[in-house]
């Protein structure tokens, strides 16, 4: 179910900040929010399996080009 949420005491300056980005962005203040909210939300999340791939030992592409380079290397060397 839906939650209604409350933020107080939000300074002026971080208000007029998010206005400015929701008028940027064609939304309501409201909109804006739930936008931020929802991203961070995505991103957290996906930081959390990110972190779990690492523990686990999953390379990214460039390590994995990396490896690739070592053995291609060392193959070299046999010859």
């Amino acid at each position: 179910m839906p939650a209604n949420l409350s933020i107080k005491n939000v300074p002026d300056d971080v208000v007029a900040r998010i206005r400015a980005r929701a008028v940027r962005n064609h939304r309501s203040l409201q909109g804006e929010l739930m936008s931020i909210i929802t991203e961070e939300a995505r991103r957290s999340r996906l930081d959390a399996y990110i972190e779990e791939a690492n523990r686990a030992g999953f390379s990214t592409p460039a390590t994995s080009a990396a490896i690739i380079r070592e053995d291609r290397d060392r193959a070299d060397g046999c010859r």
